[in-house]
């Protein structure tokens, strides 16, 4: 499977003692599924803006460094990374602040014919992956124009991956609302934190939470809920797979990203959406024993 992915990377200062390294969520889910493409024949790309300076440019070298194809990335002159701090509680729950207004990704389709659009008409793909972050960072002109990139996929009968990710900083809950909805009748297969679901929707009950999501068109639900059993709805067929429990919680940087990039390596490939849920999980519980939202890659060799 070919896949691209679109959104922000962003510097992340973290750990004790501090240490800087990078993430962003779509990005996060992205360089995992690339470790994992050996596995299952995944070919991964991602699309970002990133500044001309020194910093955007090891973060450059580090995606390339991990196999992931970076041919749809822009660099916009006089810009930077932007850039996030991480702490911690006792118990791994993650606390984030933020310098990001002027992050280069922001203005990825201020000029006609990125390189994302002209890769989507031009090459053979067969996954978009985005996220409510990548929506939510762009002005509006942006966000139509992700939409329409959104549309192009599947008029080419991509699959359209959407992972809703909704940051209440970034974008008003109806403001959310209203793009979620128009991206829905795109999406696929959904991979939904049912927390963030509830922000968005809080009078809505799972049920009806999956009614709506099908109601649009989208064939298949997964309802990430942390540490319990994530639901996947497949049509009219329901499972729930259970994480095995993690003794020991660093950080849980990337939990949902890295459950993620395990489930949809897994799918994509043609595992059952139960065998699917179970790499997802063993993958988020290596990564929330272990600072940062990128862990080493021999901290997953079990998985590879």
């Amino acid at each position: 499977m070919n896949i691209i992915g679109f959104g922000e990377c962003m510097l992340e200062i973290a750990g004790a003692p501090l240490a800087l390294r990078f993430g962003g969520d779509t990005l996060n889910t992205c360089l995992y599924l690339s470790r994992l493409g050996p596995r299952h024949g995944h070919r991964v790309a991602y699309a970002t803006a990133l500044g001309d300076d020194e910093l955007s440019a090891e973060l450059l070298r580090s995606w390339q460094e991990e196999g992931i194809d970076c041919r749809l990335v822009s660099r916009l002159p006089g810009g930077t990374p932007g850039l996030y701090l991480v702490t911690t509680s006792p118990g791994g729950e993650r606390y984030f602040h933020y310098w990001r207004a002027n992050s280069p990704v922001r203005g990825y389709f201020a000029e006609p014919g990125t390189p994302l659009e002209q890769s989507l008409v031009r090459d053979h793909w067969d996954v978009f992956y985005l996220s409510g972050i990548s929506l939510a960072i762009l002005p509006p002109a942006g966000r139509e124009r992700l939409l329409a990139c959104a549309r192009q996929a599947r008029e080419r009968g991509m699959a359209v991956i959407f992972d809703n990710n909704y940051r209440p900083r970034l974008c008003p809950a109806g403001e959310a609302r209203h793009w979620h909805d128009r991206l829905a009748p795109l999406v696929t297969l959904a991979l939904l934190t049912e927390e963030d679901e509830q922000s968005l929707y809080p009078d809505e009950a799972t049920d009806a939470l999956i009614a709506r999501w099908q109601g649009a068109g989208c064939r298949e639900l997964v309802l990430k809920r942390g540490a319990a059993p994530c639901l996947i709805a497949l049509g009219r067929e329901r499972f729930s797979q259970a994480p095995v429990p993690v003794a020991s919680v660093v950080d849980t940087c990337a939990a949902g990203d890295s459950f993620a990039a395990g489930y949809l390596s897994a799918r994509l490939a043609g595992e059952a959406p139960a065998v699917a849920a179970r790499l997802g999980h063993e993958l988020a519980g290596i990564v929330i024993q272990h600072p940062g939202a990128i862990i080493p890659l021999d901290a997953m060799f079990s998985l590879l």
